[in-house]
C-alpha cells in the first residue's frame, strides 16, 4: 500500500491484478527457455498465501491503512510464501508442485535447502512445509485457487540429464518470479522509477554504431604488420559471427585488438542470432573499467552498463542503476565473481537478472582465470547455458586454457563441447602468434639456482625501464626495499584508487619518455605482484617474472613490448627462481606444472599457443578437485533424495565463493577522498551510496595480520563489525599498508 503526495492513501494494490501480472511477465520471461507456463503458475501461486483475511488484517496494521484493526497474531511477521508453496504441491501433485514450491518459498528470503541435512534447520523447505496447516489452507480465497488450479503447468520443457539441470531451472524460474514480482510492485509503488526503465539501443543499432567506430579507427591508423593483422582478425569475427549458436574460442596473443574484436564478433553475432544482450565478463576490475571506457567511446556512454563494486551511483544515471538491478539493457559489463556467483546464488537480489542470461552472448575475457576449485560446476553450467537457455559464449584470451571435453589418462574431463575457433585451424592460430610475436623469454637454466633479492635488484637497476612481477605481496615488498629511491611499488595492499592513480602515473611517464632523448628520460622501474599480468595496459622493453604458471609468464609477457615499438628488436623477458617460490596453493601447482613441461619441452615449444593446453590439462589433474565445495552433489536432486526433489541451494550458493572470505578481513584506507568517506561513515553510518564509493578506498588482509594490526592499535572500530586504518605509519604512500611483525 502507498500514500499519494497529499499523503492520502492511493487506491491499494489488489492482490488478484498483482497475482495476474507478475503471471504474465513471469511467463513471458520464462518463454525464453520454453517455460512459460511454469512461469505464470509461480506467479499465479507466489502471494496466493496473502489470500487470507488474518494476512490481509496484518497488512493494514503494519501499513497503518488501519491502525482500528487487530490483526490475531500481533507478535512478528504473518508468513505467506510458504503457503503458497504448500497449495501447489497439493493441487499440482509433488512432481510438478515442488519445484513451484521451491521458488514460491524463496521469493522473498531466498531459495532454500530440501532439508536441515546440509544445517538449514528451520528455514528449510522440509520444515517450513510441515509448519503449514490444512486450516490456513482452507482460508485462502477460493477464487486465488482456481486460478492457480487452472495455471497447472502441463510437463518439463525437456527431459533432464542429471547433474546441475534442474536446479540451473528451478533458478531460472525463480529468476522469473522475482522479477516479474518487483517490476510490478514498483510499478504500483513508484511509478516515476518503473518509467526510468530500458530506453537503451537495441543490438542492431549497437553493432552499427561499433561499425562506423571500426571504420573510423582502421582509417586514421598507421599502416603497419600490427594493423594489419588487427583487421585481418577484426575480419574473421564479423566472419564467424554468422555462425549459429554455440561456443567460440577467440584465441588471439597480446596486442592483436583483442577487445575491440571480440565485442564486435559478440555484437554481429547477437543480432545474427537474435540475442537480446551481449554480456562481457572479466575477472579484474581494472579490466573491466579500461575496456568499459574503450566500449563506451565506441557505441555511445550512455549504451553500456557497469556491475561491480566500484560503480559509484553519482557517476551513473538512473537507468544504468536500475539496469544493474535485473541487466535488462543491451550491453552488460561485470566481474567473474558477480557473475558466476550469481548464477549459484539463492538470495532473490542476487537471482533476479538471471533469467537475462538467457538469450545472450557471454564474453568471457581472460578466461584462464577461471579457479580450478570450481571449474566443474562452472564448465556444467555454461554447457547448459547453450544447450538450454539460447546462449553463445566467446572463449576469450592469449592464453586458452583446456576447457574442452576429452579423456585424460582414462578419464573422462567434463569440459565444454563443441568449441569452434574464430581465428580459425590450429596452424592459423599458430602463424598469428608468430607474427605478432614481440618478446624473447628467457627461463632459468637451471632449476636449482636461486637468486637472492640483491642479485636481482641489481640486474634491475641496469635498466631505465623495467618490471619485475613476483607472486606474493611480501615478496614485492621484499625486492621492493631493495631498489633505488623512485622505484613503483605495486600490490593488493594499496587500496584501488591508490593503485589507479599509480598505474596512471606509470603511463604517463612511460609515455613522456617515448618523446625525449635518451638522456632526458626518467627512470621507470616497477615491482609488481600479478594484478598487472591480465589487462593492464604497460609497454616495458624488459621484463623479469618470477617463476611461476605457463600462463602467468605468458600474460607478464603481454606487457613487455606490448605495441611493438622495438621493431625489430624483441622485448626481453626474464624469468628467475625467487628466495621463496609461489604460495602453496593454485599458484604453487602451476608453477609445479611448468617446471614438468620445462623438462619435457623444447624452449621453441613455449612460443607455440597449443603449450597452454598441455599447461592446463596437466595442471587440472594436479589440483586436488575441479569442484572442492561439492557445489555439483548439493544441487543435483538424483545424488540426495530424488522422490523429494532434495536440491540444497542455500548452502550451495554459501559454498560458491570465489573469494574465500571468511580468512579474511577489509580494512577501510584513509587515502586521500578516503578520510572524508570514514568520516561520514564514522558519524553516520553505512548506506548503499557511502558503501559503493568507500570501494575504492579498501584492501583486504587475511585474519592473522588484522590481528596483528588490532594488537599494534593500527585500526580502529569506525561502525559494528566496519574497521579503518588510524596509523599513519603503517600506510605509506609508495607501498600501501606495511604489516611490521610480517616483513
Amino acid at each position: 500500500m502507498r500514500k499519494n503526495e497529499d499523503g492520502s492513501w492511493a487506491e491499494p494494490h489488489d492482490l488478484d491484478n498483482h497475482a495476474e501480472r507478475t503471471a504474465s511477465m513471469a511467463g513471458a520471461f520464462a518463454s525464453k527457455f520454453q517455460s512459460q507456463q511454469w512461469g505464470e503458475a509461480a506467479g499465479w501461486g507466489h502471494d496466493v498465501g496473502k489470500g487470507r483475511a488474518e494476512w490481509l488484517t496484518y497488512l493494514k496494521v503494519q501499513s497503518g491503512y488501519d491502525p482500528e484493526a487487530r490483526c490475531q497474531t500481533s507478535i512478528g511477521k504473518i508468513p505467506h510464501a510458504i503457503h503458497g508453496a504448500e497449495m501447489v504441491e497439493q493441487l499440482y501433485g509433488k512432481g510438478i508442485g515442488r519445484v513451484l514450491a521451491y521458488c514460491i518459498a524463496g521469493h522473498h528470503t531466498g531459495l532454500p535447502d530440501w532439508s536441515g541435512g546440509e544445517g538449514a534447520g528451520q528455514a528449510s523447505l522440509q520444515f517450513r512445509k510441515s509448519q503449514v496447516s490444512d486450516l490456513e489452507l482452507e482460508q485462502i480465497d477460493p477464487s486465488l485457487i482456481a486460478k492457480l488450479r487452472e495455471a497447472k503447468p502441463l510437463q518439463p520443457p525437456w527431459k533432464f540429464k542429471g547433474g546441475l539441470d534442474m536446479s540451473l531451472w528451478i533458478r531460472m524460474l525463480f529468476s522469473c518470479l522475482v522479477d516479474a514480482d518487483f517490476l510490478d510492485t514498483e510499478s504500483y509503488m513508484n511509478q516515476a522509477k518503473a518509467l526510468n526503465r530500458g530506453m537503451y539501443l537495441p543490438v542492431e543499432a549497437l553493432k552499427e554504431r561499433l561499425r562506423l567506430y571500426n571504420k573510423g579507427v582502421r582509417k586514421i591508423a598507421e599502416r603497419t604488420e600490427v594493423n594489419d593483422l588487427r583487421d585481418e582478425i577484426l575480419r574473421k569475427c564479423i566472419k564467424a559471427a554468422q555462425g549459429p549458436r554455440g561456443i567460440y574460442s577467440l584465441t588471439v596473443p597480446t596486442g592483436g585488438g583483442k577487445t575491440l574484436s571480440g565485442l564486435t564478433f559478440a555484437l554481429e553475432h547477437a543480432s545474427n542470432c537474435k540475442h537480446d544482450r551481449v554480456i562481457y565478463v572479466s575477472s579484474y576490475t581494472s579490466i573491466l573499467e579500461q575496456n568499459a571506457e574503450v566500449f563506451r567511446e565506441a557505441v555511445g556512454k550512455d549504451q553500456v552498463v557497469e556491475h561491480h563494486t566500484n560503480v559509484v551511483d553519482d557517476e551513473t544515471d538512473v537507468r544504468s542503476r536500475l539496469a544493474m538491478e535485473n541487466w535488462d539493457a543491451p550491453l552488460i559489463v561485470t566481474t567473474s565473481v558477480q557473475f558466476f556467483e550469481s548464477l549459484f546464488a539463492a538470495k532473490p537480489g542476487r537471482c533476479r537478472k538471471l533469467h537475462n542470461i538467457a538469450n545472450a552472448v557471454i564474453v568471457l575475457d581472460e578466461v584462464q582465470l577461471l579457479p580450478p576449485a570450481f571449474l566443474a560446476p562452472i564448465l556444467e553450467t555454461l554447457q547448459l547455458l547453450v544447450d538450454r537457455y539460447n546462449v553463445s559464449i566467446v572463449l576469450m584470451t592469449a592464453t586458452q586454457p583446456a576447457l574442452k571435453e576429452r579423456m585424460i589418462d582414462g578419464q573422462r574431463f567434463k569440459g565444454l563441447k563443441e568449441v569452434k575457433e574464430i581465428v580459425g585451424t590450429d596452424e592459423e592460430v599458430r602463424s598469428l602468434y608468430e607474427a605478432l610475436k614481440r618478446t624473447e623469454i628467457q627461463f632459468p637454466n637451471d632449476s636449482h639456482i636461486i637468486s637472492s633479492w640483491d642479485e636481482i635488484s641489481d640486474q634491475l637497476k641496469h635498466s631505465d625501464e623495467v618490471l619485475c612481477i613476483v607472486s606474493d605481496r611480501k615478496s614485492c615488498r621484499e625486492l621492493y626495499a631493495h631498489m633505488p629511491k623512485g622505484t613503483y611499488h605495486l600490490s593488493a595492499l594499496m587500496c584501488g584508487q591508490h593503485l589507479s592513480d599509480k598505474i596512471r602515473e606509470i603511463k604517463g611517464k612511460l609515455v613522456q619518455n617515448r618523446t625525449q632523448r635518451p638522456e632526458n628520460r626518467v627512470p621507470v622501474r616497477v615491482i609488481s605482484t600479478q594484478l598487472v599480468e591480465a589487462g593492464v595496459d604497460l609497454d616495458f622493453p624488459i621484463v623479469y617474472r618470477a617463476f611461476a604458471g605457463l600462463d602467468s609468464i605468458m600474460q607478464a609477457a603481454g606487457r613487455c613490448n606490448r605495441n611493438g615499438r622495438l621493431w625489430p628488436e624483441l622485448g626481453k623477458v626474464i624469468v628467475f627462481h625467487p628466495p621463496r617460490p609461489a604460495p602453496i596453493g593454485i599458484l604453487r601447482k602451476a608453477a609445479d606444472t611448468t617446471r614438468s613441461i620445462l623438462s619435457s619441452s623444447t624452449a621453441d615449444a613455449f612460443t607455440s599457443p597449443a603449450i597452454f593446453e598441455k599447461f592446463f590439462e596437466e595442471l587440472y589433474w594436479r589440483v586436488h578437485s575441479l569442484d572442492e565445495k561439492k557445489i555439483v552433489q548439493l544441487l543435483d536432486p538424483q545424488r540426495n533424495d530424488p522422490k523429494e526433489c532434495s536440491i540444497f541451494f542455500r548452502t550451495a550458493a554459501e559454498q560458491f565463493e570465489l573469494i574465500d572470505n571468511a580468512n579474511q578481513k577489509t580494512i577501510l584506507i584513509p587515502y586521500r577522498d578516503g578520510h572524508g568517506l570514514i568520516d561520514d561513515l564514522r558519524t553516520n553510518g553505512p548506506d548503499r551510496y557511502l558503501m559503493r564509493k568507500l570501494q575504492r578506498y579498501m584492501v583486504t588482509v587475511y585474519r592473522r595480520e588484522f590481528e596483528e594490526l588490532l594488537r599494534q592499535e593500527a585500526v580502529e572500530e569506525v561502525w559494528p563489525e566496519m574497521f579503518a586504518l588510524s596509523s599513519i605509519k603503517h600506510y605509506t604512500e609508495h607501498a600501501g599498508l606495511f604489516i611490521e611483525a610480517l616483513l
